[in-house]
């Protein structure tokens, strides 16, 4: 059965869908089969892989309404080994029809994850930028949670709204539930402020921060418009060599 990692961080432009494209990316070519979830409406996960389209028809949106299967929409990428589930503008309006779901409705991707999981060695699940259903969902299918968070002093302010959301999670609907690890992005290492910021993470989470950092690059940024993930639009450049290594580092946490 996969594992199932969520990657979520309330706030945005922390380089969270980056993370979790560019990563499964680079795992996908180590021959681990990887499926991304794309749960956020905006739909970034999709369109980092070249998967432009924002029709509900196959996509995320139809397995939670219980339409489809995960097997009747999966998508494979340009990358070998690496499948999408697509998002939609139909998702944005997902969260009011699941609130409208008496029972069970903070379980509904976990239920229908469960169907298709033995497909996959790993599954990633992009989350939105929010604390509604649909990062609830998320984390509630979740085996590990991981944090990407940017080097300034604002992306601090939000985690420990995030830390709550885990732990509620954790207490009343996932038991299980841990914070696999902490990715640092947007890394300058020159800067006064990234190394006091750096220092708080490691001072709450110890050695759940991932030794691999996470640079400032401009092909990391521009590699989305063009439908690929980094590894194959510039993989000589040092966000493309940051995220290898970090996929190496990854894989070696999860396989002890």
């Amino acid at each position: 059965m996969a594992k199932v990692i969520a990657f979520s961080n309330q706030k945005g432009g922390v380089g969270k869908t980056t993370t979790c494209v560019d990563l499964a990316a680079y795992i996908a070519a180590k021959g681990k089969k990887v499926l991304v979830v794309d749960m956020d409406p905006q739909g970034n996960a999709s369109s980092a892989a070249g998967f432009f389209e924002r029709t509900g028809k196959d996509s995320v949106y139809e397995v939670l309404t219980d339409e489809k299967s995960v097997k009747d929409v999966a998508k494979e990428s340009e990358v070998k080994n690496l499948f999408f589930l697509t998002s939609s503008k139909d998702l944005a309006g997902a969260e009011l029809e699941l609130a409208q779901v008496m029972i069970g409705r903070e379980r509904v991707l976990d239920e229908k994850l469960k169907e298709g999981k033995e497909e996959y060695d790993l599954v990633f699940i992009d989350c939105p930028p929010s604390l509604g259903l649909l990062t609830v969902n998320a984390l509630t299918a979740a085996d590990g949670v991981v944090v990407p968070i940017q080097c300034e002093y604002f992306a601090l302010e939000g985690l420990s709204q995030m830390m709550n959301t885990v732990k509620l999670v954790k207490k009343y609907l996932n038991p299980s539930l841990e914070v696999e690890g902490v990715v640092i992005t947007l890394y300058d290492g020159r800067a006064k402020l990234t190394k006091g910021v750096v220092e708080e993470i490691e001072k709450v989470f110890g050695d759940k921060v991932y030794q691999t950092r996470i640079p400032r690059n401009v092909r990391l940024a521009e590699a989305p418009s063009y439908g690929k993930p980094v590894s194959l639009y510039d993989p000589r450049c040092a966000g493309a060599q940051a995220y290898a290594a970090l996929a190496e580092e990854f894989l070696e946490r999860i396989e002890k």
